[in-house]
């Protein structure tokens, strides 16, 4: 991943509602919700919320897709992976069991897109 799009993506969450709605989707797994649902469970209007949805997407960090008039949201966690992989790269100066627990995700040739 490019500084351009880590800085693109963590821009996207430095804002409450989206990191609000990010949450929301990364504890729904991969079947995520139906717009109408995200703002119910976040508490925003339709118009804000498709907003947020979007930045978010372009972002990398969320996946839309449609069923008949709905619209669903899930994460993406092939982005979201690339930008904790971003992070954690150099962890701890090839010591990562310093980063306490953390998880660094194998990383493969496309990360570094």
């Amino acid at each position: 991943m490019e500084s351009k799009h880590a800085t693109e993506a963590f821009a996207a969450l430095a804002q409450e509602t989206r990191l609000a709605i990010f949450r929301l989707l990364v504890q729904r797994g991969p079947d995520g919700l139906h717009a109408s649902e995200i703002a119910l469970q976040v508490g925003v209007p339709a118009s804000t919320l498709s907003h947020h949805l979007s930045i978010l997407e372009r972002a990398g960090l969320l996946r839309s897709w449609r069923v008949q008039r709905q619209i669903f949201y899930a994460t993406d966690y092939e982005g979201t992976r690339r930008l904790v992989a971003f992070l954690m790269e150099d962890c701890c100066q090839g010591r990562p069991e310093i980063c306490g627990g953390i998880q660094v995700p194998a990383c493969t040739s496309n990360c570094l897109d």
